[in-house]
């Protein structure tokens, strides 16, 4: 079950992919890590989702990733007497907390906090902005507005705030109730919705410790000003491409992107782009070029992974789309150039002790010409560091730790398997060797590199590098 490519494919469930057959096919299609979004669904459902993933790992023996995706603090209006209004340029349109049905003249907000943050001139932006009102006036409970632009408003659509940062918290009473559902199951990855500062992440780890790992989703412009922080809090980012493209011109998402994935290249934290990839495999059988090529823009620009939103989850085409995206990785990273930007995009490693040893096994790949880098860990951590360098060369990543090994089929380059506890250097050689022998990445008398921490069984840092001849 060897992957021909480096960068990962996240595919989301849903109506479309929720059977055993379906979710083997996609397994087997390409896909290294499922995604269950909480903001859809029932418990009951997404349960039987896992419990097939868990199935197809067993039966294939090899590790499956599942991400929880908290829906976060939606913002939405109320209801109106006819189901929907038509604004139009230049009309007045309240907003206020009166839950009566609405009319052509206001509606219902029952978000009481927000506007406590509202300031006269501030936009909102209603129905994934197809609806922008500017505030004139506001209130603890109202705001007037004028139509900037208008077309058809109905029941409960979304409500974004570009400018402001809300006091709100990330995660709301039904993403707590989610959480926990989530760390009963068993998931390997949480993302946390609508990050707006390092806080939200402080505040999600207080709750799950080290049972998960946590991704922070850049869907608010305002996340941009605390970047630094929130990369740093965080095991990975997820650039959501969707609620990110609203709330600012689609002229600086691009910008944007880039920018986030050189931040998590340069801190070492894995870090995926998402959100219309191949929007057209929805109803389509094949994705329009322009898609095509914004997948591998992004496998260009050094990502861990890419994924796949309602193409996988409610589309008529969820196989074809991750057969599709597998291809166009596996192309990509074939090219030649890819290899020539990823190494261009090196940033020199951190004054730390992990990151000394791995770039130095990053420069003995390239030197003895190794195909292969092996790193032994408990947390993860080290294969990290190991993928941060973005090797000439496949990574092995070896843990006795079943979590762990799930979480690493997020990460650039990292083959993950299973291993017995480690005691030994002499041991370790050994393991290694076998592993890469029985994985199909070194034949006899071929040379390996080998990075772990000692002493072993202990969390705390790459401190080792090792060459072996593969006997």
């Amino acid at each position: 079950m060897r992957r021909q490519r480096k960068a990962k494919i996240i595919a989301t469930l849903g109506p479309a992919s929720s059977s055993y057959e379906t979710i083997k096919a996609l397994f087997m299609a390409g896909a290294d890590v499922f995604r269950l979004n909480f903001s859809h669904g029932e418990h009951a459902d997404q349960e039987e989702r896992y419990k097939i993933i868990r199935t197809i790992e067993q039966e294939l023996k090899r590790p499956i990733g599942v991400l929880l995706d908290l829906q976060g603090p939606k913002l939405r209006i109320g209801t109106f007497s006819n189901t929907k209004i038509s604004l139009k340029p230049g009309q007045s349109f309240r907003l206020d907390l009166d839950n009566t049905p609405g009319n052509n003249h206001r509606v219902c907000m029952p978000h009481p906090e927000i506007f406590q943050a509202l300031k006269e001139n501030v936009e909102l932006l209603l129905d994934d902005g197809k609806i922008r009102l500017k505030i004139t006036k506001c209130g603890t409970d109202f705001a007037e507005t004028i139509v900037l632009s208008g077309t058809e408003l109905s029941n409960r659509k979304g409500v974004n705030v570009p400018d402001v940062v809300l006091p709100i918290d990330a995660l709301t009473k039904k993403d707590i109730i989610d959480l926990k559902f989530g760390l009963e199951l068993g998931v390997d990855w949480v993302a946390l919705s609508f990050v707006q500062q390092p806080n939200d992440l402080i505040q999600a780890r207080e709750l799950v410790g080290d049972k998960v790992k946590l991704i922070a989703k850049i869907e608010k412009p305002m996340a941009m000003q605390h970047l630094q922080e929130i990369v740093s809090h965080s095991d990975a980012v997820m650039v959501a491409r969707g609620d990110l493209g609203v709330e600012m011109p689609a002229e600086d998402v691009p910008v944007m992107q880039r920018k986030i994935i050189r931040k998590c290249r340069n801190l070492g934290k894995p870090v995926i782009v998402a959100t219309q990839m191949l929007e057209s495999m929805i109803n389509a059988s094949s994705p329009t070029r322009a898609e095509a090529s914004d997948v591998a823009t992004a496998i260009y620009d050094g990502v861990d992974a890419v994924m796949l939103s309602a193409e996988s989850a409610s589309g008529s085409y969820p196989i074809e789309a991750v057969s599709m995206m597998d291809r166009i990785i596996h192309r990509t990273e074939k090219d030649p150039l890819y290899q020539k930007l990823v190494d261009d995009s090196y940033t020199p490693p951190a004054p730390t002790v992990s990151d000394a040893v791995t770039s130095a096994a990053r420069s003995a790949v390239k030197t003895i010409g190794s195909g292969l880098m092996v790193t032994f860990t408990e947390t993860g951590l080290t294969t990290f560091h190991a993928a941060r360098e973005r090797p000439h060369c496949d990574i092995l990543a070896l843990t006795p730790v079943l979590k762990t090994s799930r979480q690493l089929t997020l990460v650039w380059g990292a083959h993950s398997a299973l291993t017995a506890d480690i005691f030994s250097v002499g041991q370790m050689v050994e393991t290694a060797c076998a592993f890469a022998k029985q994985e199909s990445f070194a034949n006899t008398n071929d040379y390996i590199v080998i990075t772990a921490g000692l002493p072993f069984g202990q969390s705390g840092g790459t401190n080792m590098v090792r060459i072996a001849k593969v006997s």
